[in-house]
C-alpha cells in the first residue's frame, strides 16, 4: 500500500481492538457465543442472538461467499480504492456477514456473481492498520 493512503481509517474501540490486532497479523478473528454457539460480527461483548455475555474470540477460516455487491463508479473524496471498485457483503463460512471490498477481479457485473466463493486477503494500509478485503477464491 502506498505511504499516501488518505481514506478514513478505523478507530478501534475496546470491543474491536482484538479484531484489529489480529488483522495486523493477517488473522481474521471474530466472536462466538459460548451459550448458543453462534458466531457473529461486528465485535461486541454481548451475543446479538441470545444476549449472553459468555463470548469468545476465535480465528475464522477467511473463506466465504459473496452475499451481495455494488460497483462504485464515483466514490468519496478519498476512497479506499480507486473507482471503480466493488463494495461487497461477504457471508463467512462461519455464518456472519462482513462489509468489505472485493478485489482481484474487474469491477464488471459480468465477472462478479452473488454466491461466488471468496477468500480474505490483507491490505497493510499503514504500519498500524491492516484491512481485510476479499478476492475470488
Amino acid at each position: 500500500m502506498p505511504d499516501d493512503y488518505k481514506a478514513p481509517l478505523p478507530s478501534p474501540t475496546p470491543d474491536s481492538q482484538p479484531f484489529w490486532e489480529a488483522a495486523k497479523r493477517h488473522q481474521l478473528r471474530i466472536q462466538r457465543c459460548r451459550s448458543c454457539n453462534q458466531a457473529y460480527f461486528y465485535p461486541r461483548n454481548v451475543c446479538p442472538h441470545c444476549l449472553s455475555s459468555d463470548v469468545e474470540w476465535f480465528t475464522a477460516t477467511g473463506r466465504g461467499r459473496l452475499h451481495t455487491f455494488s460497483i462504485v463508479y464515483r466514490g468519496l473524496k478519498y476512497p479506499p480504492l480507486e473507482p471503480p471498485y466493488v463494495l461487497a457483503m461477504v457471508e463467512l463460512d462461519e455464518g456472519p456477514r462482513m462489509m468489505t471490498n472485493l478485489v482481484g477481479v474487474e469491477p464488471d457485473p459480468a465477472r462478479i456473481s452473488c454466491d461466488m466463493p471468496v477468500v480474505v486477503e490483507w491490505a497493510d494500509v499503514t504500519p498500524d492498520v491492516t484491512l481485510p478485503r476479499f478476492r475470488p477464491a
